[in-house]
C-alpha cells in the first residue's frame, strides 16, 4: 500500500468509524423522536460531525503537544489557534458543502430511496465521503507543509 494511502487512513479511519456509529445513533434517535426525515437527517449529518472533527482536533492537538515536549516548548494558546488554521484549511471548503449541502441532501433521499433508514444512511454517507475527502486530502497535504509539526 501507498505510505500516503497508509496514513490518509491512519488519520481519517478511526474518525470515521466513530461519526459513521455517531451518524446511525443520530438519526435513528430523530427519526424515533420526530418521525420527520429531514430533522433525521440533519441529526445524523451534525452528529457524525461532532464524532469526526472531535477525535480530528484531539489527535492534532495530541500530535502538536507531543512535538511541543520534544522540542522543549510549552503548547500555547498560539499553537491551538495554528492547529485551528491547520483544520480550516485541510476542511474548510470540503466541509461547508458537505455539512449545509452535499451530506443533508443524501441523508434525505437515500433512506426514501432504498426503503430502509440504516441501509439508506450508510449509502448516504459512503456517498458524501467521497466529495468530502478530495479536496479535504488535498487540504491536508498544503497544510502539512506549512502549519503542522513535522512529526505529525
Amino acid at each position: 500500500m501507498h505510505p500516503k494511502v497508509k496514513e490518509w487512513l491512519k488519520r481519517y479511519l478511526p474518525a470515521e468509524l466513530l461519526s459513521i456509529l455517531a451518524t446511525l445513533a443520530g438519526g435513528w434517535l430523530a427519526y424515533e423522536i420526530s418521525g420527520n426525515q429531514l430533522a433525521t437527517a440533519l441529526t445524523a449529518t451534525w452528529a457524525g460531525n461532532v464524532a469526526y472533527f472531535g477525535y480530528i482536533i484531539w489527535g492534532d492537538i495530541v500530535r502538536t503537544k507531543r512535538a511541543c515536549k520534544v522540542e522543549n516548548h510549552t503548547y500555547t494558546f498560539k499553537n491551538f489557534l495554528q492547529n485551528g488554521k491547520a483544520l480550516v484549511i485541510e476542511f474548510g471548503i470540503a466541509e461547508v458543502a458537505d455539512s449545509f449541502f452535499i451530506r443533508p441532501a443524501l441523508l434525505y433521499y437515500f433512506p426514501i430511496w432504498t426503503g430502509n433508514l440504516t441501509s439508506g444512511m450508510i449509502l448516504a454517507k459512503l456517498a458524501a465521503d467521497i466529495t468530502f475527502y478530495i479536496p479535504a486530502i488535498i487540504g491536508y497535504e498544503f497544510s502539512k507543509r506549512k502549519l503542522r509539526p513535522v512529526n505529525s
